[in-house]
Order: structure tokens, then sequence, then C-alpha cells
């Protein structure tokens, strides 16, 4: 399982002109699930992102987590991230899950973190969807699972 995670200060997600999840200060995740996640690669990486020390302390390094800076979480499907362009000219994408078993695995991550007590909003699963967000630093960091 990969997560491109991003510090944001907002950061919204619009499907079909309307919009699906926005949070203000908090963390953008893409996350992108492969063909081999389980349920435990979903629980690490949703640990990992929960204790992450990347938000600002008050001498302004990155010594706290979310859930110390009680940061808002974004969480949207992005299957392109088990993108292969090594070869040819288009990406292939043979590593990710098939659709079903990805969305288990999206709905079961973002469980994991709702369950933290912060908010957590969505985009929608398999939905062409536009992202905008204002990076924070900018903070950007690509975080996988150990399978991964």
């Amino acid at each position: 399982m990969r997560a491109l995670i991003q510090r944001v200060i907002r950061a919204a997600v619009r499907v079909e002109d309307m919009t699906k999840g926005s949070i203000g200060p908090g963390m953008l995740v893409l996350l992108g699930v492969a063909a081999t996640d389980t349920a435990n690669d979903a629980d690490y990486l949703a640990d990992k992102l929960l204790h992450l020390r990347i938000f600002s302390d008050d001498a302004g390094k990155m010594n706290r987590s979310a859930l110390d800076a009680n940061a808002a979480f974004l969480v949207v499907s992005q299957f392109t991230l088990y993108g292969d362009c090594r070869k040819g000219r288009r990406p292939g994408f043979d590593a990710a899950a098939p659709p079903a078993r990805a969305r288990d695995l999206y709905e079961y991550f973002t469980r994991r973190i709702r369950e933290s007590g912060l908010e957590t909003q969505t985009g929608v699963f398999q939905a062409h969807m536009q992202v905008e967000l204002v990076n924070d630093g900018p903070v950007t960091f690509l975080v996988e699972s150990p399978s991964s």
C-alpha cells in the first residue's frame, strides 16, 4: 500500500462540480492499493500516518504528529500510484489491486483513520475527481507499507 501524503493548509476534492470532501489544516492522502495488500498493510499505514511527525512545533520543527496537531485527513483513492512507467510509453497497472479489493482496503484504511477521532473526509472511489490543495511547506512524502 502506498500513500503520497502532503501536509496542507487546506484541501478539497470535487466530483462533477460538487465538493465531496474538504479539510482545513491537515494531511491530504493519495492512497494506492496493490494487488498483494492486506488489512495488515492498511493497519500499518494508518498507524504510521497518524503518528508520523510532520507537523511543526512551536520552534518550527517537524515534531508533532497528526494526533498531536489535531490535523484533519482527506483520503483520496489513487490507483495510478501503482502505475509502472519503466517500459514503453503507456503506464501499466498490473501491480494495482482490482477495483473491488482496492475499494475494501481503501474503506478499511479510512475507517482506521476515523477511529482516531480526527476529522476524516474522502473522495469518491473510482470517480473522476478534481483535487485542490495548498501544500504547507511544501511537505510531501511517499509512505509505503512493508510489503510494498
